[in-house]
């Protein structure tokens, strides 16, 4: 019996020996899988999670219980191109190349140089599988800035902002071929109501309801890829343009907000704007339920592939709600809550955007952090989460959240800057609870463009009491900083930040 013992013994060292020779028994984590959803113009306040009473958004709210809501994070710029800009390079917006929208004809942005470093090229060195899907807006179809020349394998929808105003286009990029969708003819993003058409006929409206919602394409294209990729780490980027005007959204949508009835008289546009809509509250409270809707199809396929217990989902929005009363009611959906400003400012309500991360088991589910983050933080943060070495870049300006995702105390962060060359030309810096502010830069009449107003935010969240006459001190500290991180732009010059 002893022998058998002994003989077993040996067998087993052996199979134990084979097992070291043939390589580890035990295989190396997995890198996490990670899903980047950016909203478009979504304000603060037009979640669940944030307080939305209007609007429905079961799915977003349900990630939010799942894992972090952040209350001070802040986009990367108060309008589309630049915030953009600073998520893909990780520079804020005083080093960052794009600082303001600025379009090329006849299609699309300025484009980011080659050699600027973009996430998607240090997670596709890190053999992650890349694809965007929604609106890109850093470069014109093959330029420099192209998706698909910043690391990017695979790119749907729409190259350029203009372009994506409507939701019933003519054609929408699959790479770089024009992919033609069903819309003849197709919806313009700007156009009036036909001529004679009686404003309170609904039927006068038809004319901007197309066939082939291009979102619905572009929602399909990354369920696709999280497909086509499932046996490895992917990065899926997924900025949407829900729910950036114009109002466009199928009918089916519609009849929930409608049921309402609401007060919701026609947006002619009478005004200027993009294109009219009979019950505009109820389009736009639709667009963004669509847009939940969306997001709950990825949720449930990353279910379905049993993937999401090893998939990052982040989900935030590139800058404040429309300044365009009259086709966004934010009074009325209470947008930005008691936030001041919309998009364009860098005053909050333009630039604090809400920020839901979820990683089941690794960031802890339910928990909320008022850690002050921003754009430029979510480079380093995913080379940290996925266990990679930090940028090459040495002008990232952005630090890791890891710690604050994963539940573990962090020290403070110094500050955040800011600055924006449109909207009469603006400077922001946040610091503890101060934040100091410049705007109307560039504006000739302005007798002291340098001047900062001062806000404490622990204490006066709706920047209503400028304080700089009363902390002199913290006035020159912030006016260090933001003559410290200006880096002058000859693109997107700002006189005088640049002879300061």
């Amino acid at each position: 019996m002893i022998a058998a013992l002994r003989f077993n013994l040996f067998k087993l060292c052996c199979l134990a020996a084979s097992a070291v020779m043939a390589g580890p028994a035990i295989a190396a984590p997995e890198k996490p899988n990670v899903v980047f959803i950016l909203a478009d113009d979504l304000g603060y306040a037009e979640l669940g999670a944030y307080g939305q009473a209007k609007i429905r958004t079961p799915r977003i709210d349900r990630l939010a219980a799942e894992g972090m809501r952040f209350t001070r994070n802040y986009s990367g710029n108060a309008v589309c191109a630049p915030s953009r800009c600073v998520l893909m390079t990780g520079k804020h917006p005083g080093k960052a190349f794009i600082r303001n929208n600025q379009s090329v004809p006849p299609e699309g942005q300025h484009p980011i140089p080659d050699q600027e470093i973009t996430i998607a090229e240090l997670l596709h060195e890190q053999g992650y599988a890349t694809g965007a899907f929604g609106k890109w807006g850093l470069g014109f179809p093959d330029s420099e800035g192209d998706p698909l020349h910043q690391g990017f394998d695979r790119f749907y929808g729409y190259n350029c902002q203009r372009h994506a105003h409507s939701y019933y286009p003519p054609y929408l990029w699959s790479d770089r071929e024009r992919q033609e969708l069903n819309n003849r003819p197709a919806v313009p993003g700007h156009a009036n109501l036909p001529e004679g058409a009686d404003p309170e006929d609904p039927s006068s409206y038809a004319t901007f309801k197309g066939q082939d919602y291009a979102p619905d394409r572009i929602n399909a294209q990354a369920l696709q890829f999280i497909r086509q990729n499932q046996k490895r780490p992917f990065f899926l980027y997924y900025p949407t343009v829900i729910p950036h005007l114009a109002l466009h959204v199928p009918d089916e949508d519609l009849k929930p907000y409608t049921d309402q009835k609401w007060n919701d008289p026609p947006f002619t546009r009478a005004g200027g704007g993009y294109t009219p809509h009979y019950t505009p509250r109820a389009a736009y409270a639709a667009m963004i339920t669509r847009l939940d809707t969306y997001v709950g199809r990825i949720l449930d396929l990353l279910e379905e592939l049993d993937i999401a217990d090893n998939t990052i989902v982040v989900f935030t929005s590139d800058n404040g709600a429309s300044h365009l009363k009259a086709e966004v009611d934010y009074d009325f959906f209470a947008s930005v809550a008691s936030l001041r400003g919309l998009k364009g400012s860098l005053y909050e309500g333009g630039i604090r955007v809400p920020l839901i991360a979820r990683w089941p088991g690794k960031i802890p589910a339910g928990s909320l952090s008022d850690y002050l983050t921003g754009f430029e933080d979510w480079m380093p943060t995913l080379l940290d989460l996925i266990g990679a070495p930090p940028a090459r870049d040495a002008e990232i300006d952005g630090i890791s959240i890891a710690p604050t995702l994963l539940g573990k105390t962090q020290e403070p962060r110094p500050f955040l800057y800011r600055e924006f060359k449109g909207y009469g030309g603006q400077q922001a810096v946040w610091s503890g609870p101060w934040k100091g502010i410049r705007k109307n830069i560039m504006r000739r009449n302005n007798p002291d463009p340098l001047a900062i107003e001062l806000y404490h935010l622990e204490r006066d969240i709706s920047e209503a009491t400028d304080v700089a006459a009363r902390h002199p001190g913290v006035v020159r500290r912030m006016a260090a900083l933001m003559k410290q991180e200006h880096v002058p732009s000859s693109l997107f010059p700002l006189p005088p930040l640049d002879r300061n």
